[in-house]
């Protein structure tokens, strides 16, 4: 969509607001909103003015002023507010020369699809991430220096077997680890998750399917590929869409990636691939029907994963998922079809969907930054030529103990990402597409974090060292 396009929608559909909006460096979406007189095709030209400062792990206040330059092909209608409101997604640059931010992730991603085309591997990087997310219809927590607790609920949970209800307990819902596919009332949440999907259709969306998923009160919706910057625009699309239906349902809705234990998970498996001038660069005659390239880019990923965690489960919850001995693709391997590893090749039936699956990241990521990590790994490997090794086609799961020692995994915690992040990082360093400002800004960000889960005593500790 053009300027002309954006401005045209806006008086065909009468609009009275723009909502502005960008996306932090932790990766919550933000936002402005305007009168639909203060936007024309200078706004779109010249961008917003706005204070930096206000953003954690953005600008001091002595140099807090900077411009929001927003892109006319991302405007959708907003689906959720009472007044006729147009939103446009922006990138960050520097009011005084024009040039890009450093610390915006937008602008990150966009840049990581810029030195793809320079580096003449290919010209065009698709993505295509399965977020799961959970639903509870009642969430309690506290964090105080005398009380550290947290209580959820939702009348589907597998727990509430023999809960009294006033209108009676039907008695139907999955149990742990029962809720992939099982139909209604089973799953009772078909309805939402339809509305969900609609809604995301009708904002311009490329959708596909919804489900269940296997742990009580999980679900996923389906995001057709599409190209790097665009795609994390519509994962935070996605987020707004899954958040806001379920609030109007009654309901919460969350990404975390271990809200509950005892049951599975949430991750964002992340389907990449390249073309380069229309033709599909991972298709090829080698293991799984991959390229050389494909092999490469595998081998960059693999070698990189404890860096990719950073960004790919860039909260101390991801690593309640990412435990071994469970079913979490912890294991730094790859293989066709199998399940286990961090790394997937998914059974493609025309070279067009050639593609490699990482299967370790989570929704908690800030997607433009996470795609841009995983894209400077896989091309650091294909410029390197690293070689993946040998394919792992057993079940990882199943391992004796002695073969199972011999694979490498990824982080077992976000201090161990950090650190791996401050010791690997001169591939994201590459074209300028992270730089050393962005890592240092985002690591204290995340080592704030970092300090405040480890700093905390935990409920279990009370139970196991109280009387000690």
């Amino acid at each position: 969509m053009s300027i002309k396009d954006a401005l045209k929608l806006m008086k065909d559909e009468e609009v009275e607001y723009v909502d502005v909006r960008f996306t932090d460096p932790r990766g919550k979406l933000q936002h402005v909103t305007l009168m639909h007189t203060e936007v024309d095709e200078d706004f779109f030209d010249e961008g917003f003015m706005f204070d930096g400062s206000s953003i954690a792990g953005w600008k001091s206040i002595d140099q807090s002023d900077m411009k929001l330059i927003p892109d006319p092909a991302s405007v959708y209608i907003d689906p959720f507010y009472a007044e006729k409101t147009m939103c446009v997604h922006c990138t960050v640059v520097e009011p005084d020369t024009g040039e890009p931010y450093a610390r915006d992730p937008r602008g990150t991603a966009e840049k990581a699809e810029a030195y793809l085309k320079s580096s003449g591997i290919g010209d065009q990087a698709f993505f295509g991430p399965e977020a799961e997310f959970f639903l509870f219809d009642d969430v309690r927590f506290s964090v105080s220096m005398n009380k550290v607790s947290y209580e959820v609920d939702a009348i589907d949970a597998a727990w509430n077997t023999d809960t009294s209800y006033e209108m009676g307990n039907m008695g139907h819902r999955p149990g742990v680890k029962g809720g992939y596919f099982p139909v209604n009332p089973i799953d009772d949440a078909q309805d939402l998750r339809s509305e969900m999907l609609s809604t995301m259709k009708r904002m311009g969306m490329k959708v596909d399917k919804h489900h269940h998923e296997v742990a009580s009160c999980q679900h996923e919706l389906g995001l057709i590929f599409g190209t790097l910057t665009k795609q994390a625009d519509d994962i935070q699309k996605y987020k707004y869409v899954i958040h806001n239906v379920a609030h109007a349902y009654g309901k919460s809705a969350t990404f975390m990636p271990k809200p509950i234990a005892g049951d599975n998970g949430t991750g964002m498996h992340v389907n990449m691939s390249i073309w380069k001038d229309g033709k599909p660069l991972f298709a090829g005659d080698k293991y799984a029907d991959l390229s050389q390239e494909a092999l490469y880019f595998i081998g960059g990923i693999l070698k990189h994963a404890k860096t990719l965690n950073a960004f790919t489960n860039p909260s101390t919850n991801s690593y309640k998922r990412l435990i071994p001995g469970f079913e979490a693709p912890v294991l730094r391997a790859y293989s066709a079809r199998n399940r286990s590893g961090c790394v997937r090749i998914p059974w493609a039936e025309s070279p067009k969907a050639k593609r490699v699956e990482a299967r370790f990241p989570d929704p908690s990521a800030n997607p433009y930054l996470a795609f841009s990590a995983l894209l400077m790994a896989g091309l650091d490997g294909i410029k390197n030529k690293i070689d993946p090794g040998p394919s792992s086609d057993k079940d990882l799961y199943d391992l004796p103990p002695e073969e199972l020692a011999s694979i490498p995994t990824v982080c077992a915690s976000l201090r161990e990402a950090l650190e791996s992040l401050q010791q690997d990082h001169d591939f994201l360093l590459a074209g300028d597409v992270f730089t050393k400002d962005q890592i240092e800004g985002y690591l204290a960000l995340k080592w704030d974090e970092v300090y405040a889960y480890e700093h905390t005593p935990h409920p279990v500790e009370y139970k196991l060292y109280y009387s000690c």
